[in-house]
């Protein structure tokens, strides 16, 4: 799959919640089965490009399972089959010619514990350029993405110093951070977060709550999470699922306030989950 298969968008002026963003995810009739059992079920659903858009529901109701469908990162169990399509950005990462490499390239994955290298803060970022770039980048185009990578996640001035000391000596949150830094020197499209804050502070969950804000715009964000108030915080919209099956998708805004579904206001005001 060549780069130009999944080609972001142009950027439109104003808010990217605003009518008309073009959508950056759509799925259609999509399933998934570990072995017998069935954990997606038709989840057909357009997520828009841009934007921040939240999954919630349940333990067990399917969140992970979609977010990993949408780099295809179930398929390193030999135990799944998928059925049903995800284009993104018009392409359908299922189709035949799609690497898998390229993919994932495109839609990088942030995991609920930092999970930095256990190698330097210089080498974590560029980590990928090294592995993915055909042409070994110089050293002057390394530092570039160093320091342009560190800074859009807000940690330049703290670490830039420090390049060279070891990512695992980090605060959490730092390591979080950096864990992002380290997608975006191969600029993805997407950003898929499964409960980054999880095993964060209030601080460290506030830090990475603004972070997203600040990358929203540039990037599509998946984040799935527990924490209602999170979801309400940093949401633009909100996917709620349940048993496997997507209940109701809107603005957050909205869903909060005038959920549609009764299943959905029965979650949202803790009669169950």
């Amino acid at each position: 799959m060549s780069t130009a298969s999944l080609a972001k968008p142009q950027p439109q002026e104003g808010s990217p919640t605003m009518a008309g963003p073009p959508h950056g995810i759509t799925t259609r009739d999509l399933c998934l089965w570990y072995a017998k059992f069935q954990a997606l079920k038709n989840i057909t659903v357009r997520i828009r490009h841009g934007i921040i858009t939240s999954l919630i529901g349940p333990s067990g109701c399917g969140k992970t399972t979609f977010l990993r469908c949408l780099n295809r990162v179930n398929e390193r169990y030999g135990y799944v089959t998928t059925q049903g399509e995800i284009q993104i950005h018009g392409k359908n990462i299922y189709d035949a010619d799609v690497s898998l490499i390229e993919l994932r390239k495109q839609v990088g994955m942030v995991f609920q514990r930092p999970n930095p290298l256990p190698i330097s803060i210089y080498e974590n970022v560029v980590f990928g350029l090294r592995i993915h770039n055909e042409k070994k980048a110089s050293r002057s185009e390394l530092d570039a993405a160093v320091e342009k990578s560190l800074t859009e996640v807000g940690l330049w001035n703290d670490l830039k110093d420090r390049l060279q000391a070891r990512a695992t000596s980090l605060q959490l949150e730092q390591q979080q951070k950096l864990c992002i830094a380290r997608l975006l020197p191969l600029k993805p499209d997407l950003i898929l977060m499964d409960e980054p804050c999880s095993s964060l502070d209030v601080e460290g969950t506030r830090a990475i709550e603004e972070l997203m804000r600040e990358l929203r715009g540039r990037y599509t964000i998946v984040i799935v999470t527990h924490n209602m108030a999170q979801a309400r915080r940093a949401s633009d919209e909100c996917i709620f699922m349940l048993l496997g099956e997507l209940v109701e998708h809107s603005r957050t805004e909205d869903l909060f306030l005038s959920p549609k579904d009764s299943k959905t206001a029965d979650y949202i005001e803790g009669r169950y989950g």
